[in-house]
């Protein structure tokens, strides 16, 4: 995966869109030809994927009006149909009538406590076929937040840190629940906690407001004089749970929901590996903390090199829609915000995270 970068000169929602779709309409119009592609391979109908991605866009329209203005500006601009460029941010709630996954979407690590800043680190797991290019934008959000992010051409953001020292990584999760309602996308609510929230009360307020009909988890932590914090806030249409770090200050997540209320619902197949990779990342705990970015990512494959179960790699055996990859590893700096990224497997990493 290429990774692109944009700094945008305004805090007003439809111009920054502007600027995006002009900078980079062959990107969101590829994008939205390849998701629209991959849903009719997964056996989603047209009609249907159409249907749920005008619902999403009415849901952030009610719920985060600056959003939707903003993805509208962006497919003005790029030249697409809006529902189109609607269908890739809302693509989580598409996938949820789809059969769950094979596989679910990363592994994320924080440590915090007092006295140190948040020790952050994620893959992210995804098809490599659908994201040829990805997203780093710095901007300043209309309240006066700075916000830098990383996300997928159309979806509103993925992973990110603001001006309050504030950061978030995200994951999927599968819950009984999910539906074609059409909430609000899932990945906008991680964009209003990264333009608002100051702290982990206000994203799980943020959170907690939002009508969703497909499940994730957000991982937000805080970095201040006193030192860090972590939650995760796992939302489905069943409710929201938050799991709080465990006693030494680790807090692990892959693609199970680990709130036990919520849990009883889950629908990850059993043959996925989010067990095994929550179970890795538990292994090697001890060796994580107190380390740069660099050496925290190689770490982090506990010296099994690319076999290491938080390191995927496509197998050309199964079929496309079951090759999952790696397709980019970043911890988050609170303290200095500021995402380290490398497009790739922690165990390729050696030669350093890019900071940005």
């Amino acid at each position: 995966m290429e990774l692109r970068t944009f700094t945008s000169t305004t805090p007003d929602a439809s111009t920054r869109g502007a600027e995006l779709g002009a900078a980079f309409a062959p990107q969101y119009r590829r994008t939205a030809e390849l998701y629209l592609a991959h849903f009719a391979e997964l056996g989603i109908a047209s009609d249907a994927v159409r249907a749920i991605a005008e619902r999403t866009h009415a849901s952030l329209t009610g719920w985060a009006p600056g959003l939707a203005a903003e993805a509208e500006a962006i497919a003005a601009a790029a030249g697409l149909e809006p529902w189109r460029l609607a269908a890739v941010g809302g693509r989580t709630e598409i996938l949820a009538v789809a059969p769950p996954p094979r596989e679910g979407e990363c592994s994320t690590a924080v440590h915090v406590g007092p006295g140190h800043a948040a020790e952050t680190l994620q893959t992210w797991d995804w098809h490599d076929f659908l994201v040829p290019q990805g997203l780093l934008v710095e901007f300043t959000a209309a309240g006066g937040m700075r916000v830098k992010m990383f996300t997928e051409f159309g979806t509103a953001a993925k992973i990110g840190v603001n001006s309050a020292g504030l950061g978030l990584h995200f994951n999927i999760l599968s819950h009984q629940t999910d539906s074609d309602a059409g909430g609000v996308p899932v990945h906008a609510i991680a964009r209003r906690v990264l333009e608002e929230a100051r702290t982990i009360e206000d994203a799980r307020d943020i959170a907690a407001s939002a009508p969703v009909s497909a499940s994730t988890v957000l991982t937000v932590f805080t970095t201040d004089g006193a030192g860090s914090r972590a939650a995760s806030l796992e939302l489905s249409p069943a409710g929201l749970g938050v799991v709080e770090p465990a006693a030494d200050g680790w807090l692990f997540h892959t693609n199970h929901f680990l709130d036990q209320a919520l849990y009883v619902g889950d629908t990850m197949p059993a043959d996925s590996t989010t067990v095994e990779r929550f179970a890795h990342l538990d292994d090697v705990r001890d060796a994580l903390a107190g380390l740069d970015p660099t050496a925290r990512a190689l770490a982090a494959c506990g010296g099994h090199g690319a076999a290491a179960e938080i390191c995927m790699t496509p197998d050309p055996t199964l079929p496309r829609v079951d090759q999952w990859a790696t397709l980019l590893t970043v911890a988050v700096d609170t303290e200095g915000f500021a995402l380290e990224v490398f497009p790739g497997r922690p165990d390729e990493a050696a030669a350093g995270l890019a900071r940005f």
